[in-house]
């Protein structure tokens, strides 16, 4: 199963972001209203800056004052790996385990086109096994 196919079974491909320059404090604001873990950090929408996760705001509460107004870009993981849309799912999920990463952006030529989550991945997976266990018991009762 390849990328593209977990891109089309979450729906929309929509991918939120947010600036490098805006706060924490927006940051948190935008993962809750869209109750995800992760945004990717883009200027203009498209271009890939960095990705920010609820793990680097932690990071940053431990003991930092002022948290909520420290920018986006003084957290944000700048060497972010990516994925196409013809790259193998077994393949992200590899990368995922052993970089110990939930979160990797799908880019085409550059250029921001949606984003897939470890539970993204589980959710595939789960389904190919209900699938073959499916098949299987079909070919054995009938």
């Amino acid at each position: 199963m390849k990328i593209n196919d977990v891109l089309r079974g979450k729906g929309s491909n929509q991918v939120v972001t947010i600036s490098p320059e805006a706060t924490v404090t927006e940051l948190l604001a935008l993962l809750a209203e869209h109750n995800v873990g992760a945004l990717v950090v883009s200027a203009d929408g498209s271009t890939l800056a960095g990705i920010v996760s609820e793990r680097d705001v932690v990071r940053l509460l431990n003991g930092t004052p002022d948290a909520g107004e420290v920018r986006v870009s003084a957290i944000m993981t700048e060497q972010v790996h990516t994925c196409g849309p013809d790259d193998l799912v077994d393949n992200l999920m590899r990368l995922m385990t052993d970089r110990r990463i939930r979160h990797v952006p799908v880019v085409v030529d550059g250029a921001l086109t949606g984003i897939v989550s470890i539970g993204d991945v589980v959710k595939t997976r789960i389904g190919e096994l209900e699938f073959e266990r499916e098949q299987l018991s079909n070919y054995i009762s009938g």
